[in-house]
């Protein structure tokens, strides 16, 4: 359910970023400009596709599976929480990167790009807890 949380919350930034980006939105709500200015770098796209699109699909397939998990169907299979572990851990990873090349690179700091990244890593704790509490369902006949 935390993740799930998390995914819905990290869907809905990167959802907004990805609206900025695509001209549905007026002024960005940053405060500062470090925002557009780390959002309009050459860096705001992977092979040409948005970052932010990158995180509305990444968040929204967090949230998919973690809402398939918590159905009774799936309460002892491992696949949910191991599959979860495995996006989660990759996000962590590309939000690394991504706060990288704001410190390194752009310098410049988004605070909407700091709290997905934040929000990604509560998710990867809270699936590795999840994972190490793990324990199947035993069924009864």
């Amino acid at each position: 359910m935390v993740a799930a949380t998390f995914g819905l919350v990290g869907l809905l930034v990167s959802l907004y970023l990805w609206l900025w980006k695509m001209g549905a939105l007026g002024a960005l709500a940053c405060g500062d400009g470090g925002c557009e200015t780390v959002q309009l770098s050459p860096y705001a796209y992977v092979f040409g596709v948005p970052v932010a699109l990158l995180g509305v699909v990444g968040y929204l397939a967090i949230l998919v599976v973690a809402l398939a998990g918590l159905q009774p169907r799936f309460a002892a299979a491992r696949w949910p929480t191991d599959l979860l572990l495995a996006l989660a851990t990759a996000g962590v990873a590309f939000s690394a990167y991504l706060i990288y090349l704001e410190a390194a690179v752009i310098h410049a700091w988004c605070r909407w790009c700091l709290g997905s990244a934040g929000i990604i890593v509560a998710i990867l704790v809270a699936v590795a807890a999840g994972r190490i509490r793990w324990k199947p369902v035993s069924r009864q006949p």
